[in-house]
């Protein structure tokens, strides 16, 4: 099973990546700290109730303004110093989420009511399946074809909102092989319940197999490029860069606007400024680019997001 169990029911996901151990850390801390405050409230008013119940002889009356004093102090810069830790602790582990590790393994989702297909570099395509090496991390660039839905997988303490028009990134690190519940956490429709998947987390060994059994399909990226030809990008922004940026080594850097504010070219600005090319103008260009949007559909978006990125380390432009 992929759930811890007590007595043989399912309690707790099981932690299944790098990012549910440091997620679980600070629950179990926030949570153990909970039940101390909660039994030392509770050990106070039963002892006082009963200390002070009526007719006992206990000696009532105010403390010394100094004792009182001391307690509040302490208990005040106590609680600050805890909620400020805490707070610490949980971003530091929240951010640590944001950062994808430069050689992690690129997939592309895609949501739509109700299925989730995924397309991998090498251009295999799955539906409602994700298959993964274990301990290599993967990074995911997700949109929707229709309405906001939510990729959440509990065994990984992982969930991404997936919206239209818009490209979401998240990356995982899976610890341990196994079949791992994937579901929908937002509402998208009828069958919305319906809108589950499974991430299978294989062996190195395995997982080569696997992709070798993959029926042979086109290069991610390599059917970017042919795309990038047919809808004539190259005429513009070819290596001069006189018309158009240069596109070599431009994921990943960080970009002038027009407006003076600097943007980094990740996944959500290509796509974009394919779409919506006139929102981020970068500084010095005409706005001159054409808008693609119903001209390539958002499986056609990650091929061109994904041959662009494969630009990053050509060697034929050095800015």
């Amino acid at each position: 099973m992929n759930d811890a169990t007590f007595a043989g029911l399912p309690i707790f996901p099981v932690e299944a990546s790098t990012q549910a151990v440091r997620t679980d850390a600070v629950f179990f801390l926030e949570f153990g700290i909970s039940l101390v405050i909660l039994g030392v409230v509770a050990f106070l008013v039963i002892g006082f109730s009963i200390r002070y119940r009526r007719g006992s002889k206990a000696r009532r009356g105010p403390l010394p303004s100094l004792i009182r004093s001391e307690i509040e102090i302490g208990w005040t810069l106590g609680t600050i110093f805890l909620a400020l830790f805490l707070f610490w602790w949980a971003s530091a582990t929240y951010f640590s989420a944001l950062a994808t590790p430069p050689k992690a393994i690129e997939i592309h989702v895609l949501a739509k009511q109700w299925m989730w297909k995924v397309e991998h570099p090498d251009g295999a395509r799955e539906i409602n399946a994700l298959h993964v090496p274990v301990n290599e991390p993967v990074r995911l660039i997700m949109t929707s074809q229709d309405v906001i839905h939510s990729f959440f997988v509990p065994a990984f303490r992982m969930k991404k909102d997936v919206l239209p028009g818009r490209a979401t990134e998240t990356w995982f690190q899976a610890t341990r092989t196994g079949t791992y519940h994937l579901e929908c956490a937002e509402y998208c429709g009828t069958d919305h319940s319906r809108m589950t998947g499974s991430i299978i987390v294989m062996s190195p060994d395995d997982y080569a197999r696997w992709q070798t059994a993959q029926p042979q399909a086109d290069n991610l990226a390599a059917a970017g490029g042919t795309l990038f030809d047919m809808l004539g990008c190259a005429s513009c922004h070819e290596t001069d860069g006189k018309r158009a940026p240069v596109l070599y080594g431009l994921y990943g850097r960080r970009v002038k606007l027009s407006t003076d504010e600097i943007i980094v070219a990740d996944s959500a600005y290509i796509r974009d400024s394919i779409l919506q090319p006139r929102k981020d103008l970068v500084a010095g260009y005409p706005p001159i680019m054409p808008s693609f949007k119903g001209a390539v559909s958002d499986a056609d978006l990650a091929r061109l997001v994904a041959y662009i990125r494969s630009l990053k380390n050509s060697q034929g432009y050095k800015p």
